[in-house]
């Protein structure tokens, strides 16, 4: 079995080479494809709902341990991927930022409890809190974009962002460590309680 500081260091890596791609093409003065990459990358950054649902997946995923390690991220940015697509073709999902908001609270409080599901179930979970994600992506999606470029650049962020959590879960072996998680999975079903509330 592969050793998980291993994995961790890699995911590292791989995280930090893919935040270091959004500066580089949120340059001003380049083609549309690759703004509309930009503006894909960027945009799982520019909401506090997103980027904390996109960190609690790999967290969680990291407390799952075993398969649920690199299933929850691709379960979640695959359903995402299908969200964006039908708001792009004009289907309306009424309850998606409820579903946007009930994720943050959900996925932190599964955090916080240390919740351990059959990877099935909890990809089941993750896909569903995926499919709200991409919608709004795509409904939010600038005009003149490039879908597909603006897709692209979505999917990195949000595997960037799993990757992340997953380095930190797996990074938190102590028991002071693992207490902070829990900790911060508390703090992210709290904002997901305010969103709600709001």
């Amino acid at each position: 079995m592969r050793n998980p500081r291993h994995l961790y260091s890699r995911s590292a890596i791989v995280a930090v080479l893919l935040l270091y791609a959004a500066s580089v093409f949120a340059h001003d003065g380049v083609h549309t494809g690759v703004m509309g990459f930009a503006e894909g990358f960027a945009h799982p950054f520019s909401g506090l709902d997103h980027m904390l649902a996109m960190l609690g997946i790999g967290l969680w995923a990291a407390q799952n341990q075993r398969s649920a390690v690199w299933v929850l991220p691709l379960a979640f940015p695959l359903m995402m991927v299908l969200g964006a697509v039908l708001a792009t073709l004009g289907m309306s999902m009424s309850i998606a930022e409820l579903g946007i908001a009930s994720s943050v609270a959900v996925l932190g409080l599964l955090i916080a409890f240390a919740v351990r599901m059959p990877v099935w179930g909890a990809a089941m979970l993750v896909s569903l809190f995926g499919m709200f994600h991409g919608y709004s992506h795509g409904v939010e999606m600038p005009k003149g974009a490039s879908a597909t470029m603006f897709g692209v650049g979505f999917v990195l962020a949000t595997l960037a962002l799993h990757l992340a959590g997953v380095a930190i879960g797996l990074l938190a072996t102590h028991p002071r460590a693992l207490s902070l998680v829990r900790l911060g999975g508390a703090g992210i079903a709290a904002v997901g309680v305010y969103l709600l509330a709001a």
